[in-house]
């Protein structure tokens, strides 16, 4: 144990790129903003944003800014005002945590990168409700405050079997959203442009899905909490050769890792699978933790929610209507119970640890008896950690500590 908490966490050396990256991406969007042009469009993380960059748009992705805010921990102290002005304590806290950095003219991103006051003023906001209904919400409050067009995807939920019906009808609302968005940005449409924005999302899909997939080797070279920071280009960037550039730096120091035998955890003895959403004002915590339990969690839904192996630039929106749909979140309880098996299989899984996420029903999968169905049909045994993605007020530090201490010790 002692060896493990010397070893310390090992740092990945193509964060240095990412970083850089990152503010490129930032600054972008603070010129566009400024200077007007390119058109900003604001966009929900499994959105259209093929269609938007196709489109000349520049993309902002509010959830990012929300992430941000809960890793800072800058969220507890803003949530309250969103409160103040009738937005419940209940709802998803990315929502409440930025409307009340708004009000309060604050943002993570002016201490990051010099010379940002604000997050970007959208040209138009566009969301895909696939992850939740609180996206809409989210984006009609800011589309009221700037009197700006908010214009959206309504998505399937609870879904089986992704059928051509389902299809049918999310391509359908795809493409109905190409007129409107051509008269905001002032391009033409051109289907190559979107077929090339799509090839290279489902690069970036796969090469992500490799990096992830690293995950399979004994010991493992990374982890989840690693995957939450890596994962970033593949979710703002996605449709880009800026991401497919970083995931070609990342892939290979991984591999030279296994090659190498250097785990993430120094004497990995246990296996978890992450179930939920991160607590992203804990992430450092949990990561020291495991590495002192020599345990890693090496793999989670949330990470995965990035790996879009249905988008075919040869057939863009029907094939983005599919990759859409098929996301874990909106599938039912089997499916996702399926999916999990799957995961447990391929990644050697010893346990799952679920988060509850209190502001994220949609994204916790704890409370309607699936971690009892899957422990009675694999024998893979878990613990539910009541938090929240951004409110810590919703998580205590010595009831986590304690559960996941006793269950290390139980699975060892």
């Amino acid at each position: 144990m002692a060896e493990a908490k010397q070893a310390g966490i090992k740092k990945i050396a193509a964060a240095k790129t990412m970083r850089k990256l990152m503010a490129d991406h930032f600054y972008e969007l603070d010129r566009a903003m400024k200077e007007g042009h390119p058109k900003v469009a604001w966009c929900t993380s499994v959105g259209p944003a093929e269609l938007l960059r196709a489109l000349g748009f520049v993309v902002y992705f509010p959830e990012n800014h929300g992430a941000m805010l809960g890793a800072t921990r800058v969220a507890t102290e803003t949530i309250p005002a969103a409160n103040a002005v009738g937005y419940s304590p209940d709802i998803c806290s990315y929502l409440t945590s930025d409307v009340g950095a708004f009000l309060q003219g604050r943002t993570p991103l002016s201490d990051a990168y010099e010379g940002i006051t604000s997050i970007p003023k959208p040209d138009v906001l566009v969301y895909n409700t696939n992850q939740c209904r609180e996206v809409q919400d989210w984006f009609a409050w800011y589309g009221r405050h700037w009197s700006r067009p908010v214009l959206g995807i309504e998505c399937y939920r609870g879904v089986g079997e992704v059928t051509d019906v389902h299809v049918a009808g999310i391509a359908g609302q795809f493409e109905a959203l190409v007129e409107p968005l051509a008269e905001i940005s002032g391009e033409k449409f051109d289907i190559d442009r979107l077929r090339e924005a799509v090839r290279l999302s489902r690069e970036c899909s796969d090469l992500w899905k490799e990096v992830l997939e690293t995950a399979t080797a004994k010991p493992s070279p990374l982890t989840f909490f690693d995957s939450t920071i890596h994962m970033a280009p593949a979710v703002v960037m996605r449709g880009t050769q800026t991401a497919l550039d970083y995931y070609h730096e990342l892939l290979p120091e991984l591999k030279q890792r296994i090659a190498d035998g250097v785990a993430a955890v120094e004497g990995e003895r246990l296996r978890l699978y992450w179930e939920g959403m991160p607590i992203w004002g804990r992430l450092r915590d949990l990561a020291t933790q495991f590495l002192e339990l020599q345990t890693c969690v090496v793999a989670s839904t949330y990470a995965n929610s990035w790996i879009f192996t249905a988008l075919d630039a040869a057939d863009p929106f029907k094939s983005m209507a599919r990759a859409y749909t098929e996301l874990f979140i909106v599938r039912s309880d089997p499916a996702k119970e399926r999916y999990i098996q799957e995961m447990i299989e391929t990644f050697s899984m010893d346990g799952i640890i679920f988060h509850d996420a209190k502001t994220c029903p949609s994204n916790t999968n704890c409370r309607y008896g699936m971690a009892e169905r899957i422990q009675e049909r694999l024998g893979v045994p878990s613990i539910t950690i009541a938090g929240d993605l951004n409110d810590l007020r919703c998580y205590s530090d010595e009831q986590a500590r304690t559960q996941i201490e006793a269950f290390v010790e139980q699975l060892v």
